[in-house]
């Protein structure tokens, strides 16, 4: 396999990082990396936020459920999905603007995502760790309060970056034959393939505890799927000016 390949399939979440500093310029290339992903019809409907503040990274790693490796991280960022800035725009240049529409959520949630993996990917190719920070979601409102962000805007999710000081293995993946469809969807496999899964990673995860932890991939999605997840996020991202019409 070529070397960008090998590079994609050996992502590991790191969340243990030396006290080195990324330096500036490093940083700023990364970004700019995350800008030459793909975006819908050229908005880039993304904003960046990069936390230095201590104080209010240690409150994020509070209200992001006691993650203590965003204040340790040599630096923080905070994803925005960003229909502001774009909007704005267009008003200015004479459009009489609609906002609000869940298409413009769906936009700027996955330019958003996309421009993180290219962060992502950047990053791991200069050596660096990173953790994406889903946990961000948990208290979005107070994060946005910190963060000042304005309407038309909402935090997606955090990426903690630095110099590794942990080398844990390769979580495994579900077999391509799970994911992949030929010209239709069928599920016809889906019991077995995940059954054969549910054994590599019981295997992985008693091997990686020394026997602590016996469980499986369905196992693990249970706690998922018996109660709703983030139920606030709806009107959340309502009072953000998403009034997914």
């Amino acid at each position: 396999m070529n070397p960008t390949i090998e590079l994609l399939k050996s992502h590991r979440s790191i969340r243990k990082f030396t006290g080195e500093k990324i330096p500036p310029d490093l940083l700023r290339e990364l970004i700019r990396a995350g800008q030459c992903a793909a975006t819908s019809n050229h908005v880039q409907a993304y904003s960046i936020i990069h936390v230095i503040n201590p104080d209010n990274r240690r409150k994020i790693a509070e209200l992001a459920g006691g993650q203590s490796y965003i204040a340790d991280c040599s630096d923080f960022l905070v994803f925005c999905a960003d229909m502001r800035r774009s909007t704005d725009a267009a008003g200015r240049a004479g459009a009489d603007v609609v906002r609000g529409m869940t298409e413009q959520l769906l936009v700027a949630t996955i330019d958003t995502s996309l421009m993180a993996q290219n962060v992502a990917i950047s990053a791991e190719s200069e050596g660096l760790g990173l953790c994406y920070i889903g946990g961000i979601r948990n208290n979005p409102a107070q994060i946005s309060e910190i963060l000042r962000l304005p309407e038309h805007v909402y935090p997606v999710f955090g990426m903690c970056l630095g110099y590794p000081d942990q080398n844990p293995e390769v979580k495994p993946r579900l077999p391509v034959e799970a994911i992949l469809r030929e010209d239709y969807y069928s599920d016809a496999r889906d019991e077995e393939l995940v059954a054969g899964f549910d054994r590599t990673m019981n295997e992985y995860y008693r091997e990686r505890t020394g026997g602590n932890k016996d469980t499986t991939w369905s196992e693990q999605l249970k706690p998922l799927f018996t109660s709703k997840l983030r139920p606030h996020m709806r009107d959340f991202l309502r009072k953000c000016g998403f009034e997914m019409k």
